[in-house]
């Protein structure tokens, strides 16, 4: 998936289901909860049990969804990562290393910033978009508002604090797309495996925000 690919996958689903799981299978089931939901993008984080395994096994079993990593760290991180077939990247912090090998391999690389001059940063070293995080930490919305208003050019994803709930408000501000993760995955539902809730909610979300 290209640059342009990408920005067009955000831009029209809006919202990207961040999924860390302690087992292979319960990963699986909350992946085929919010897809079932109406979310067709789904982050797998890296330090999830099993994750290439599940990135693999999604991309073959969903493959009108897009499915990317997450909590990436280094550049070996990136590598098992695309080598497992995640279409997008993510990680906490900008590393101009880890960028330029997901470039090479024309993977969108999303790193993680918060302030402004990180943000700038890690646009003017090539990323086609940046990760705000966590965003709820400097005022939510409204701080993505502010963002927008000094950095129009810059797509935004905020996550840390983005809920089913907020989540119309930080696309309102301006942002391009979210990224939920305990929202949509409450923890007392995952400890009942009560998947059909999570499918709910992941409506719910879709329905707020198209």
């Amino acid at each position: 998936m290209n640059e342009q690919l990408w920005l067009s996958a955000v831009a029209e689903n809006r919202a990207i289901a961040v999924i860390r799981a302690s087992s292979y299978q319960k990963g699986y089931h909350m992946a085929e909860a919010v897809i079932r939901g109406g979310m067709r993008m789904v982050e797998i984080a890296w330090n999830s049990d099993r994750a290439p395994e599940l990135i693999q096994n999604l991309r073959s079993t969903y493959p009108n969804c897009v499915i990317g990593a997450g909590t990436l760290f280094a550049c070996e991180d990136v590598r098992g990562a695309i080598a497992s077939g995640a279409q997008f990247l993510f990680a906490p912090h900008f590393e101009e290393r880890m960028l330029r090998e997901a470039t090479k391999h024309q993977i969108p690389m999303i790193p993680g910033a918060l302030t402004p001059s990180e943000i700038v940063k890690a646009w003017q070293g090539g990323a086609s978009s940046v990760k705000v995080f966590p965003a709820a930490s400097l005022g939510g919305a409204d701080y993505i508002a502010r963002l927008q208003e000094v950095l129009p050019e810059v797509p935004l994803i905020p996550t840390g604090g983005v809920t089913v709930e907020n989540a119309g408000d930080f696309l309102n501000a301006g942002a391009i797309a979210v990224g939920l993760s305990g929202s949509l995955f409450p923890k007392q539902v995952l400890e009942a495996e009560h998947w059909e809730s999570i499918a709910q909610r992941s409506e719910a979300l879709v329905s707020s925000i198209t």
